[in-house]
């Protein structure tokens, strides 16, 4: 009985380990290619507003940070940098910055949603035109599934 026990504990740990180990795997897995840093640079050519991701946010810790040059433009912003790989990342304008998880879900009815977010090393999220980036004054990006801050960038 007591091997038993032991067998189940284990194959039980292995299990979740598997399970939360695939969840962190599988976006990369099929994540479409990502943009090159000299196709980066020329998307986020003409940009009105320019930001910067950071890892050191309240809320970003070695599983949820951002980094790098990020370009906000009325057609496409663009990220020259690398985020933590995640599942359903989506990109947000918001009408303040902010750093935290709190702030986000307390600020979101205000919020833009942009787009999603594909890649984790450089991204383009084209603008939808009925969107005015200049109305706003950070970008976020977000994991809805897990309701998770991942970064944000204060552009203006």
């Amino acid at each position: 009985m007591k091997k038993f026990l032991l067998l189940l504990v284990s194959h039980g740990v292995v299990l979740v380990f598997g399970f939360a180990l695939g969840i962190y795997v599988l976006p990369i897995l099929v994540a479409p290619p990502a943009p090159t840093n000299e196709q980066a640079a020329m998307a986020a050519h003409p940009a009105a507003f320019q930001g910067q991701f950071r890892r050191d946010l309240k809320d970003s810790d070695m599983l949820h940070w951002g980094e790098g040059a990020v370009s906000v433009g009325r057609e496409r912003i663009v990220l020259l940098g690398r985020l933590a790989p995640g599942p359903d990342y989506k990109l947000y304008l918001s009408p303040e910055f902010v750093e935290t998880e709190a702030d986000f879900l307390r600020l979101k009815q205000q919020m833009q949603q942009v787009g999603d977010v594909r890649t984790f090393e450089n991204f383009v999220v084209p603008v939808p035109a009925t969107v005015d980036v200049g109305r706003y004054k950070a970008v976020i990006v977000w994991c809805e599934t897990f309701s998770q801050f991942i970064t944000a960038a204060s552009y203006q």
